[in-house]
């Protein structure tokens, strides 16, 4: 195979990735609906609970919505990457994955491709979520949004190989709403997306240890700091090993003669 077959390939699986999303509006739509809320209503009442004091002449809430604006960003990006597993489930009924799979290029290629299209997609729908939070003056500094292209394309592919780990798992369609359900809400709620990770020492130390070492907290402070133009080391190296252990097994769990695809054949 020559390069030019990957290059066609890769943006083959980009282009179908862009193209569903597009048509689908009521995706793009949920994806932003969800964090909105978050961001205008539910702020609300977090910040009195975390005492956050008000600097006139900021709007009440202001200081708190920017404070959970990065969690939002990973919340928008998780559920893009649980979304994109979704249609690897449906594809994968339907037939047309299997017949991406026997293609004479890598199994592992594709699946890369396949991911590198999701991430694509959560990052135009961060960039909009940010473009509606700066309308409202939720606003982070102008270098800040392109320190953050960099980080949200080492999140994505970290969140999205979870999704895609869990998908060579999941036999059928219908299940996999479930799963979605019991990893997203420990991943978000046990995270420092909506409260700092003192606050949450003060809580509780069991959870305070749940979030320090949740690979969804990393990528929160990792999109944190460079809203800010910092760069959190720490975070970096841990996102970014989780990837790599998430993209390996999602590998393993996609090889017919090793992982789960195996079984769900003798099935």
């Amino acid at each position: 195979m020559r390069l030019i077959h990957y290059w066609i390939a890769l943006w083959g699986i980009v282009g179908r990735e862009l193209l569903r999303f597009l048509k689908q509006k009521e995706r793009f739509l949920s994806a932003l609906v969800r964090p909105l809320i978050w961001l205008f209503v539910f702020a609300a009442g977090f910040r009195a609970v975390l005492g956050i004091a008000i600097i006139p002449p900021y709007d009440t809430y202001i200081l708190y919505e920017v404070y959970i604006t990065p969690g939002l960003i990973g919340m928008i990006q998780l559920f893009n990457g649980m979304q994109s597993s979704l249609s690897m489930v449906y594809d994968r009924e339907m037939g047309s994955m299997r017949i991406l799979l026997v293609s004479p290029l890598p199994r592992w290629f594709l699946l890369v491709s396949k991911l590198l299209a999701g991430v694509l997609v959560s990052i135009l729908q961060v960039y909009v979520f940010l473009a509606i939070a700066w309308c409202y003056e939720i606003e982070a500094p102008l270098m800040g949004y392109v320190y953050l292209l960099p980080v949200l394309i080492l999140t994505g592919l970290m969140l999205g190989s979870l999704g895609l780990l869990l998908s060579s798992f999941v036999k059928q369609l219908e299940n996999f709403a479930g799963v979605m359900n019991f990893v997203i809400f420990p991943l978000f709620f046990m995270s420092t997306a909506l409260y700092p990770l003192w606050k949450l020492k003060e809580s509780s130390e069991w959870l305070f240890l749940l979030a320090q070492y949740n690979p969804f907290s990393q990528a929160v402070e990792l999109i944190r700091f460079s809203l800010y133009e910092q760069f959190n080391q720490e975070a970096c190296f841990f996102t970014l090993g989780i990837f790599i252990v998430f993209l390996i097994l999602a590998i393993i769990g996609y090889n017919p003669s090793k992982g789960m695809m195996q079984r769900k054949g003798r099935g």
